[in-house]
């Protein structure tokens, strides 16, 4: 099966082909219980992130915040073990990784979605964007307690959210994720471009634009 002679979503049927032939990858593999009728639900593994909010530094005791450019890690890892569960307090916020590595082939792209399950209970798992084709490795999801009062028990191994695979209709030369297949529970990484930064920062956003916009028929 070719992925560009397909169009729109892939079904549960298209999804199991594509897994038995290796152009889509679970790490470790998918089960019966995760397959949806277009979707593959995704399991909660064992890293979490939690924003610390103060630290101690040469000044003293030292709110943190989070910058655009801010290289420094703010958050607290905790690595759960067999059999542990996490507690999430309300209003809090956290990152949680995939329990699977997820590799998708150059013509093939996902969308992340959250399980309707989750968020009845409370919790928001948010819409974290696209993973692009040809990416491997795990996914870090930003969760919320929403409730004013409640505390949430999560576990490790409960499916969480859902990937929906989109063909692309031709295969792309892919250029390789900062995330490719690196250990995911990290904080925030540079920009490609140092210099997309640098002008950012100093409010030069028509520089940036003059040096890198797309140029159409109107503006040429």
């Amino acid at each position: 099966m070719e992925t560009k002679n397909l169009s729109g979503v892939l079904v549960r049927n298209q999804i199991l082909q594509f897994i038995e032939e290796g152009k889509i990858k679970f790490n470790p593999p998918a089960d019966v219980l995760q397959m949806q009728a277009h979707s593959v639900d995704l399991r909660l593994g064992y890293s979490f992130m939690v924003p610390k909010q103060w630290g101690m530094t040469e000044g003293g005791r030292e709110a943190f915040f989070i910058d655009y450019l801010d290289d420094k890690e703010r958050f607290e890892i905790i690595e759960l073990e067999h059999g542990q569960f996490f507690d999430i307090l309300p209003k809090e916020s956290i990152i949680v990784s995939s329990l699977e590595e997820v590799g998708l082939p150059n013509d093939l792209m996902a969308v992340l979605f959250p399980r309707s399950s989750i968020n009845r209970r409370g919790l928001t798992v948010d819409l974290s964007g696209i993973i692009d084709a040809g990416y491997e490795g795990r996914l870090l999801i930003p969760v919320t307690n929403n409730t004013a009062g409640q505390v949430i028990r999560i576990y490790p191994g409960e499916r969480f959210c859902q990937l929906v695979f989109h063909p692309l209709t031709e295969a792309i030369k892919t250029r390789k994720s900062r995330w490719h297949k690196k250990d995911i529970i990290v904080g925030r990484q540079s920009e490609r471009l140092k210099i997309e930064e640098n002008l950012i920062v100093r409010g030069k956003i028509k520089d940036l634009k003059s040096k890198y916009g797309i140029k159409g028929p109107e503006n040429k």
